[in-house]
């Protein structure tokens, strides 16, 4: 391929009027929760700030990015402004429906940290941290994932309070909390945020989440519900009854497993190929509800269970358990992609309200770099992926679709980098990071490959 053809293969692929026009889409949608002018220009700086490649979440880096002399303006944006931040959550919660829902939508429940030093910052207090793998003193917020076969994003977020802040009023007035703020443990805040899901008019037909939310037998009950399954993964001390009768741990359930019993299948693809477990099911005494249980092809020792129930109305294999199980680690991707390219874990702010506007929007700019990742992945190529380990790389893997780093990276370049500058500048410019994302796309697609074919070996 000539250098000429790789740009306009890559170029054919980047419509920069179509990121403008989705841009344009999310900022008419959040348009009505700033009722001044100067708020709603305020508000889309900060989020085109946001999106901006190595800028740090704070007033004074996103001020510098964008070009305010000055951060004044942003801090007022966080701090004082008349602006609704649960009315923008429900609006990127809308725009999100809009571009990624489809029947087979899965709700994600997850918590994410952020470090914090003092006692100060609203929430802050040491706590196990799962992102540092420790206690820390952080403040912990609880998120929900909305995942299709088109994408996934952020749709809702709550700070998660401990007791102790509630012993002090004081401390609750200085860090922002109203007075009406009450104690949530994180099932509770999962809850709070399913109903609102269901209430915007979107229906999931599925619901996951770690074993902090398996636990929560009134997060479970009211997915039932409602006719929405769920895959809850559950500690091994949780207690079921067998289709005989017997109530028992998981973990003992693990004996009546037989040798033969075990299945392996993939619940779903990560970066190196599809990710194969041993996987096995005990009917309980309810029909509908199974535990699953999974085991590690390199290290049998390694299990986790999981409570799943599937409404009347589907009929659902393991296979299909086994993949909505697998939907999880979506709400991974979203924590790093949220924190590594809009900055959602990097603010410095301390009180409340000024924690809520910038998640908020930081989930606007992630959602709005999903939308676009979609929307080119629909029309891209289907993937070309090994069958046998013992196959040849093809002379041409062709390219991954864009993703979300790489559409955050384009939309700067097409946007951004390039305005006031002479056009023959501007067409040097757009040229080379071009190719620099073809070529990148393109040796990830034959990274891919190789990843692909070697997992197939070790699962043969």
């Amino acid at each position: 391929m000539t250098h000429n053809e790789d740009w306009a293969a890559c170029a054919a692929s980047v419509d920069p009027g179509l990121m403008e026009a989705v841009f344009s889409e999310l900022a008419a949608d959040l348009a009505p929760v700033c009722r001044r002018r100067d708020l709603r220009a305020n508000a889309l700086l900060y989020l085109r700030g946001l999106l901006m490649p190595q800028v740090a979440g704070n007033c004074w880096s996103i001020a510098e990015a964008v070009g305010l002399d000055r951060p004044f303006r942003l801090h007022h944006l966080l701090e004082r402004a008349c602006l609704d931040e649960d009315a923008a959550r429900d609006a990127v919660r809308a725009f999100l429906a809009r571009h990624l829902g489809a029947d087979d939508g899965v709700l994600i429940f997850d918590e994410t940290g952020q470090a914090k030093k003092g006692t100060a910052t609203a929430a802050a207090g040491r706590q196990y941290s799962g992102t540092m793998g420790r206690v820390e003193n952080v403040i912990v917020a609880v998120y929900t994932t909305y995942a299709t076969e088109r994408g996934h994003a952020l749709i809702d977020r709550d700070l998660y309070v401990q007791a102790d802040w509630f012993e002090d009023p004081a401390r609750m007035e200085k860090a922002g909390f109203g007075a009406d703020h009450a104690f949530a443990t994180k099932p509770a805040l999962a809850l709070a945020q399913a109903k609102r899901t269901l209430a915007a008019g979107i229906r999931p037909a599925w619901a996951a989440g770690d074993e902090v939310y398996g636990r929560s037998r009134e997060l479970r009950e009211f997915f039932e519900h409602h006719g929405i399954g769920y895959v809850f993964a559950v500690p091994v001390d949780h207690r079921l009854t067998t289709s005989g009768g017997v109530r028992m741990r998981a973990d003992h359930a693990l004996h009546l497993v037989e040798a033969k019993g075990w299945n392996r299948r993939s619940c779903g693809t990560g970066a190196k190929g599809p990710r194969y477990y041993d996987w096995a099911w005990i009917a309980t005494d309810h029909p509908r509800r199974r535990l699953l249980i999974r085991r590690s092809i390199a290290d049998p020792t390694e299990i986790a269970y999981f409570y799943a129930y599937a409404p009347e109305d589907q009929i659902c294999s393991l296979t299909d358990l086994v993949k909505i199980a697998g939907t999880r680690w979506k709400v991974e991707g979203d924590f790093q992609d949220a924190k590594s390219t809009v900055a959602l874990d990097q603010t410095q702010v301390k009180r409340y309200r000024a924690w809520k506007r910038h998640v908020t929007l930081a989930m606007a700019a992630l959602a709005f770099l999903a939308a676009v990742t979609a929307i080119e992945r629909a029309a891209h190529p289907a993937p070309i992926l090994p069958e046998d380990p013992d196959q040849l790389p093809p002379a041409d893997c062709g390219t991954i679709a864009l993703t979300v780093p790489e559409t955050r990276r384009l939309f700067h370049l097409l946007t951004t980098l390039t305005r006031d500058l002479p056009p023959h500048t501007v067409r040097t410019r757009i040229t080379r990071h071009l190719n620099w994302s073809h070529w990148r796309r393109r040796h990830q697609a034959l990274a891919r490959w190789h990843h692909y074919r070697t997992r197939l070996a070790l699962i043969a």
